[in-house]
């Protein structure tokens, strides 16, 4: 088990920050991501695996005028 913004997420092996996104259903243009508070640039979000009984956060990042 994982938490992603204090939900919990199942987890299994290899799953990778893109995946547990998928799995809350973000998908924000605009996300920071933390894993056990080491910010993941996005760059890695497809190879970066998050370990079991992580804690996830996900910042949506959003601008307006």
């Amino acid at each position: 088990m994982i938490r992603v913004n204090d939900t919990n997420v199942e987890w299994r092996s290899g799953m990778t920050v893109t995946l547990a996104l998928e799995a809350m259903g973000y998908d924000f243009p605009l996300i920071s991501v933390f894993v056990n508070e080491q910010f993941v640039p996005e760059i890695d979000h497809d190879s970066f695996e998050i370990p079991d009984g992580a804690d996830v956060k996900a910042i949506h990042i959003h601008h307006g005028g």
